[in-house]
């Protein structure tokens, strides 16, 4: 197994663990036949030589992983009115039940992670999993709001888990040149979850007028459990510390020679240690200024697309009078700005690899900054763009095109902003995303409380436009660390790493 660096993570939306530039920690020293490696480069134990076809497999069942989970975060809003009259709550209570579902999300990745380090990347996913699809099943049966709401919540702390360690099985599986285009791939995956769950839901609450928002929660554990089983038969464990320490222990019980272990079985990883890089690291590196303004502006960004969620069917079924299912296919215009921010991720990563050779293969963090540079603007434009044609009068595509801005300008500071805080934090970068996830997942919770009573109060057009102007007071934030950058990482006490002279 070879050493990964950092630029291996270059497109990344889960708290991975980053391994050490320096040495592989599972590497043999010359002589030691009591410590279990893998048998050279070529190992078909080493999830790095699965067939080619086996990878695709396996990197199309995480997606549908974490899919799922940002499925199951939206669809519920489906049947928001269903829920208000079925329990007899305003819009703002029924809304917590989307926003109970994200803070899970918040603060599940600080159990599910050290999981993946501990017992391996399949169980920490998929055993996680199986308590969304039994929350999610729980939710469709509650008796009573509060009910509905505690479930939301644990659904969305056991949905957590997909979102922080799925990165993690791609990086053990796909080589360097590969696996830029498969994270990208699942970075695509996640948010197009969130964007086509109101279609279905919309259609199962129009054709179940009472009991439709409960099919929305059947429906998405029924998906979860053929997941599940799939997930079960065709995916592996690819996390190498624990492929090496159950062969080392197969070997030993084989053999009867106790001396024999894996590197990773050498040290016995504390609470204390698990607890400090997890949950005391990330927070202490939010203080950092480049941790915290990053963070904020790319949690900023995800928190606008959940408050979208709220938005669009305000414009096309209060203000167009479209049906669920026709108001909410709009949603498809932010998942084809989604794919244009995938070719800007894409110019990105050429731009980037042209300012490494230049730089003597020496890292060069800002150079990941260009794609959030263009971003930045399309984002705010987009904003814009949408609450000034949210009018009756002005066609509806016009709304679709401001949507495909913001779907552009989202995805490639997102993006951006993961690759930059990898460059930047290098061994620490784990915690960098731990930070970032915790963050975007707190906004994105919180933005939708807000938001209905922002867009009755204000319409539409001023709600989106004031939203707007928050998004113009953040655009200088990527260019002022591009320009400044490297002396800002020269002065910080955790960035400084990576900081080159």
């Amino acid at each position: 197994m070879s050493g990964k660096t950092s630029e291996d993570y270059s497109i990344q939306t889960g708290a991975a663990p980053i391994p050490s530039e320096k040495s592989d920690p599972d590497a043999k020293p010359a002589g030691d036949d009591s410590i279990i490696d893998f048998e050279g480069p070529d190992d078909p134990l080493n999830a790095l030589n699965w067939p080619f076809r086996k990878k695709i497999v396996v990197t199309v069942l995480y997606s549908f992983c974490t899919m799922g989970t940002t499925w199951a975060s939206t669809i519920y809003n489906s049947g928001l009115p269903q829920v208000e009259r079925h329990f007899g709550v305003g819009r703002e209570v029924a809304l917590l039940g989307m926003s109970f579902f994200l803070l899970g999300n918040a603060f599940g990745p600080l159990l599910w992670a050290p999981m993946s380090e501990a017992y391996g990347r399949k169980p920490s996913i998929l055993y996680p999993l199986f308590g969304l699809m039994v929350f999610s099943f729980a939710s469709a049966t509650a008796k009573d709001i509060q009910t509905l709401l505690i479930t939301r919540f644990f659904a969305g702390v056991f949905g957590g888990a997909s979102l922080s360690n799925v990165g993690g099985v791609l990086a053990d599986m796909w080589p360097a040149t590969q696996r830029g285009a498969a994270l990208l791939i699942w970075g695509i995956s996640v948010i197009v979850g969130p964007l086509i769950a109101p279609i279905v839901g919309g259609a199962l609450v129009i054709n179940m007028p009472t009991v439709g928002w409960r099919w929305t929660e059947y429906i998405t554990g029924i998906i979860l459990a053929v997941i599940l089983v799939a997930g079960f038969i065709w995916a592996d464990e690819s996390y190498p510390p624990v492929l090496l320490a159950r062969k080392a222990n197969r070997v030993r019980m084989e053999t009867k020679n106790w001396a024999i272990h894996s590197r990773s079985q050498e040290t016995e990883t504390s609470f204390k240690a698990m607890a400090s890089k997890y949950l005391i690291v990330p927070i202490e590196m939010l203080f950092d200024p480049i941790c915290f303004f990053i963070n904020l502006y790319s949690a900023f960004c995800y928190a606008i697309i959940y408050l979208a969620i709220i938005a669009f069917p305000i414009e096309f079924i209060e203000v167009r009078h479209w049906n669920a299912v026709v108001g909410s296919t709009p949603f498809m215009a932010i998942v084809v700005g989604v794919g244009f921010g995938a070719g800007v991720i894409i110019w990105g990563q050429l731009y980037y690899r042209k300012c490494l050779i230049a730089n003597d293969n020496k890292l060069v963090p800002e150079a990941r900054l260009m794609p959030m540079m263009i971003g930045s603007t399309f984002f705010a434009a987009g904003l814009f763009i949408m609450g000034w044609t949210a009018k009756l009068s002005i066609h509806w595509i016009a709304f679709s095109i401001g949507a495909a801005c913001l779907g552009l300008g989202f995805f490639s500071i997102l993006q951006s902003a993961l690759g930059y805080l990898v460059d930047t934090y290098l061994m620490l970068a784990a915690s960098a995303l731990a930070a970032n996830m915790f963050m975007r997942s707190i906004l994105a919770a919180a933005f939708p409380l807000f938001g209905h009573a922002l867009f009755d109060r204000l319409g539409l057009d001023w709600g989106l436009s004031l939203i707007g102007f928050f998004a113009v007071a953040m655009i200088p934030i990527p260019f002022l660390f591009f320009v400044f950058g490297k002396r800002i990482r020269a002065l910080g006490k955790r960035s400084k790493m990576s900081f080159i002279p």
